[in-house]
């Protein structure tokens, strides 16, 4: 019975050590989300202000600039998944995962080829296990993205979007990631990046700043420009920054999405040891109790037998 009570002992030793750690992962993820959105909602002027000139220069021009407009079938699209560098949040990363199976599914179903381009070690190790190859990878700071990974990005894909389909290039573009809705809501979500819609260019703004209704003022530009040296060299200007400021918009929603997830994911943690201690140290009283029960046996049996 003595042994018993000592594995009781020494599992709520381990399970209350473990309850310290998730504790304090958990109180990090907090700390960092508040970061993590700020520096989210501080992009998102910037990303809107880009979206409204790229809107102003192609809706006032007849001109065709490939980003924008790209005729024909679509035959090989490239598919940049984002997920996380780190576990212990949850299902965050398996739901990102799943809602790239789904669009890889579909577009192989109409007939079109799929190179992947990947963020986070969860998205390697989910690939590489399968045998599935991959373009390119990115990874070692999911959960605080900055700009020089975002351009980094930016600039292979157009690399690959730039070039014909015969020397391996693809006809369009999509990001599947995390959209961060609240503390308790994260959504993920695919945004078709190339070519770009800019007749969409207010729901565009929405998504860079979600949860947010923009006036359609905002995006209806009624007087006319002029533009120097041409308008399609303004959009050959601003299309790359606008498209990297759009991933970079995603990775920012993805790292809130994470540590979001992460925070929740240890909090429920936290709560499940905080049951087993509960659980473990009811399971020794009892135990301490039957032995004590024992001894008291054996006391009163021997003085009984002395008695006698």
């Amino acid at each position: 019975m003595g042994a018993q009570i000592r594995v009781y002992r020494q599992k709520i030793k381990s399970t209350s050590s473990m309850k310290k750690i998730f504790k304090a992962m958990e109180m990090i993820a907090t700390s960092r989300i508040n970061r993590a959105r700020q520096r989210s909602n501080a992009a998102g002027p910037y990303a809107n202000a880009l979206t409204r000139a790229v809107t102003a220069v192609a809706s006032q021009t007849s001109i065709s600039h490939p980003l924008i407009n790209r005729g024909g079938e679509s035959r090989r699209s490239a598919v940049l998944v984002v997920t996380s560098d780190r576990g212990l949040a949850g299902s965050y990363s398996a739901n990102v995962l799943k809602k790239a199976e789904g669009l890889i599914e579909r577009l192989r179903r109409e007939g079109r080829e799929v190179e992947l381009f990947l963020v986070g070690r969860k998205a390697q190790q989910y690939f590489e296990f399968r045998d599935r190859p991959y373009e390119q990878l990115w990874t070692g700071n999911t959960d605080n993205p900055d700009v020089e990974t975002a351009t980094s990005i930016r600039d292979a894909l157009l690399g690959r979007f730039e070039v014909p389909y015969e020397e391996g290039g693809v006809d369009d573009m999509h990001v599947v990631y995390t959209e961060f809705l609240s503390m308790v809501s994260q959504e993920p979500k695919i945004l078709r990046m190339l070519p770009l819609q800019v007749v969409e260019a207010r729901d565009l703004g929405e998504e860079i700043l979600p949860g947010t209704e923009l006036e359609s003022a905002d995006y209806e530009n009624e007087a006319l420009f002029e533009f120097e040296p041409s308008a399609e060299d303004v959009l050959d200007a601003l299309l790359p920054r606008y498209v990297a400021t759009r991933i970079y918009a995603c990775l920012l929603q993805a790292a809130a999405s994470e540590l979001a997830s992460r925070q929740r994911a240890m909090k429920s943690a936290g709560d499940n040891a905080d049951e087993l201690v509960k659980k473990y140290t009811r399971l020794m009283n009892t135990a301490r109790q039957a032995e004590i029960t024992q001894e008291l046996s054996e006391i009163v049996a021997g003085a009984d037998s002395l008695a006698s």
